[in-house]
């Protein structure tokens, strides 16, 4: 069976109505796991790219889309383990903790995921952007098979890129909220109680004998200048309402 390549000139092109939306476990497993074992890949998708020798938006591929790149990570300095993240604008910076990758199936770690963001500017004074990097490495317990690969090949003369090096890079845009969200945001809370206030419905108490009464505004003057009309019922020792009382459908005359 011929192998699909859906990889041209460094970006994905897929037939109309197919999309790429792998599970985290599914990109460790059948695809990092895969490339770093040197295995074939179920379908040649994601490209091989060095994410931090261009900015994000000049990546290959559709910018309003998810961006899959297999990438190797450059150390910053000879002797540490901290990558070098920067960029021609700027630098990819890690925020939170490194997530745990599992098997749907036997809750085994196959692999870890750090989110980074993209910053402008040299740090730290860089200036936060909306761009989002997922980087998916192997997990530790992977590390010690690939080691054992890597000491074989080296033996019989091939050279293969160490295993710590190879990444899987995940790429978007995060979609900004909306406007009225973020003018909810802007002005707290209690600016958010004081709209729904303003859109709140008017009841209004057509049970109450003496005069009715509006349950969410102040009572209103004789005047009626709010527009809102009192009404008073007198009492007899029939019990019957006035005439007034009467044109309200929510009243009735007691036998």
């Amino acid at each position: 069976m011929e192998k699909l390549n859906f990889v041209k000139n460094g970006a994905v092109r897929l037939p109309p109505g197919f999309r790429f939306h792998p599970t985290d476990e599914e990109l460790v497993v059948q695809y990092l796991k895969r490339k770093v074992f040197a295995c074939p890949l179920p379908a040649s998708i994601i490209p091989e790219v060095d994410v931090c020798k261009s900015d994000p938006w000049d990546l290959p591929g559709d910018l309003e889309q998810e961006r899959y790149f297999f990438s190797t990570r450059e150390a910053k300095y000879p002797t540490g383990n901290r990558s070098n993240r920067a960029t021609g604008s700027g630098y990819w910076k890690a925020t939170g903790i490194d997530k745990q990758i599992v098997t749907s199936k036997g809750n085994q770690a196959v692999g870890m995921k750090k989110t980074l963001v993209f910053y402008r500017g040299k740090p730290p004074h860089g200036t936060r952007t909306d761009w989002i990097m997922h980087e998916y490495r192997l997990a530790g317990t992977e590390t010690a098979a690939c080691n054992a690969l890597l000491n074989k090949n080296s033996i019989q003369g091939s050279v293969a890129v160490p295993m710590e090096n190879w990444v899987l890079c995940r790429i978007f845009l995060k979609k900004r909220s909306t406007k009225n969200e973020e003018e909810n945001m802007q002005f707290g809370n209690d600016n958010r109680l004081s709209k729904l206030r303003t859109t709140k419905p008017v009841f209004y108490d057509f049970m109450t004998k003496h005069r009715t009464t509006d349950l969410n505004l102040a009572p209103s003057s004789s005047s009626g200048s709010s527009g809102i009309t009192e009404v008073s019922c007198n009492e007899s020792d029939d019990h019957e309402e006035s005439s007034s009382c009467n044109s309200f459908p929510y009243f009735r005359r007691k036998p």
